[in-house]
């Protein structure tokens, strides 16, 4: 309860209680703070020199640095703040005078990002002006190109033995000879040179190099069926994430690379050719699954005129009666080339399965989830009777199995 006489005045966010003997005295007060309060907003009226700067392109799951600054005379007077679409995020998004932040991509494709808004304080703080100086911005989310890049520069370094794969340069049977060496414990005893052992007096092996020229075409089911959400992902996301990394790794071994990627038409074809990682990446950044049934038949009839090549179909290993249409098309496929069916595993129901149950619900779970996995694996094993290999790995494991996939065909000089 304030006593007769006296009145609180709360303006531009500062409390002032004035104690007024006379109402004279407290009109006078009260027309001297609006005074100042209106100074105090035309002082933050003046127009700060904001400057954003980010990479354009942002590869989906890795932060990259987001800076926001204005000149040095505005500094302990604005607050910065950077609004941002749905599918970005960063932390933190609030800065006095510089924002320094990390921003994240969670999807692929074009992004915009909105102007920065700032928040201009008078030197008295009793009045702010909020504006936004800045114009907005383009942002281009690719997939996980940093993973791809280290798969590729670890399969062109000799470094891919974490993947199943021995020390040293890339070598196979049955490809082009390169030279002589000491045996290893680890070699085929097929690479014995029996003629240099007799001579040297001890084992020595053929070194083989694997042959360069070769065609990888990367077929991508884009249909309903890959919107399938896999660990915060689409089945897609992670289709992407494999084709981009076989794709630079097919220009760090000299290969022709291309995609086809298709629902019920072809949405994207990019046609073999040296260096093509980048060009297949371009085409297949911002594709997104759609509504549409998935036509093998057209994708795989295109890929089929094409010179012999390793195929890599990556799309969703489903029960028999879905799959059908694949199971149909795959030989038209495999009369002419080498081809590879590549999905994702669901780590769902692996873990419902090897989980032990504690209620009767999670019997019933872990039976649906027996069921699928066993209509998988015949799904699977029909694909391999058509003369197809079949790669079905986790979510972040899937791109180095592909790449391996793709090592052994070119070691084995299946393409």
């Amino acid at each position: 309860m304030i006593p007769t006489g006296r009145a609180a005045i709360l303006l531009g966010g500062a409390s002032l209680v004035a104690l007024v003997v006379s109402p004279t005295i407290g009109v006078a007060l009260a027309i001297g703070v609006v005074a100042a309060t209106v100074v105090d907003v035309v002082q933050s009226r003046r127009t700060p020199k904001v400057a954003r700067s980010h990479p354009r392109i942002v590869p989906r799951g890795q932060a990259v640095a987001l800076t926001v600054e204005v000149d040095a005379a505005s500094r302990r007077a604005v607050t910065i703040r950077q609004p941002l679409p749905p599918d970005l995020t960063a932390e933190p998004s609030i800065g006095i005078g510089r924002l320094d932040t990390t921003l994240l991509a969670h999807r692929r494709g074009h992004h915009r990002l909105p102007p920065v808004a700032t928040r201009t304080a008078g030197p008295l703080g009793l009045g702010a002006t909020i504006r936004t100086d800045t114009e907005a911005s383009d942002i281009v989310v690719f997939p996980d190109i940093l993973t791809a890049r280290r798969l590729a520069r670890a399969v062109a370094t000799g470094r891919f033995s974490s993947e199943g794969l021995r020390r040293g340069r890339l070598m196979g049977i049955g490809t082009e000879f390169e030279s002589i060496r000491d045996y290893t414990p680890d070699d085929d005893i097929r690479q014995v040179n029996w003629r240099a052992t007799a001579r040297l007096g001890r084992p020595m092996s053929n070194e083989y190099r694997i042959d360069q020229d070769r065609d990888i075409v990367l077929v991508i089911d884009s249909a309903r069926l890959m919107a399938a959400p896999l660990n915060g992902l689409t089945r897609l996301d992670a289709a992407v994430d494999a084709a981009t990394a076989v794709a630079y790794t097919a220009d760090a071994l000299g290969d022709r690379v291309g995609v086809v990627a298709f629902d019920r038409a072809v949405r994207r074809n990019v046609a073999p050719r040296r260096r093509g990682g980048e060009a297949v990446v371009h085409a297949i950044f911002d594709l997104e699954p759609t509504a549409d049934e998935a036509d093998y038949d057209i994708a795989f009839r295109l890929v089929e005129r094409m010179k012999r090549a390793l195929v890599i179909v990556f799309t969703d290993l489903l029960e028999t009666s879905a799959a059908r249409p694949m199971l149909e098309a795959i030989p038209v496929l495999a009369r002419r080339h080498s081809v590879i069916v590549a999905g994702s595993r669901d780590a769902d129901l692996v873990s419902t399965v090897s989980t032990p149950p504690d209620r009767l619900d999670d019997v019933f779970r872990a039976a649906v989830a027996v069921d699928a996995l066993d209509a998988r694996e015949g799904v699977a094993r029909k694909l391999e009777r058509t003369g197809a290999s079949v790669i079905e790995a986790d979510v972040g494991q899937l791109p180095a199995a592909c790449v391996r996939a793709y090592l052994e065909a070119k070691a084995r000089a299946r393409i």
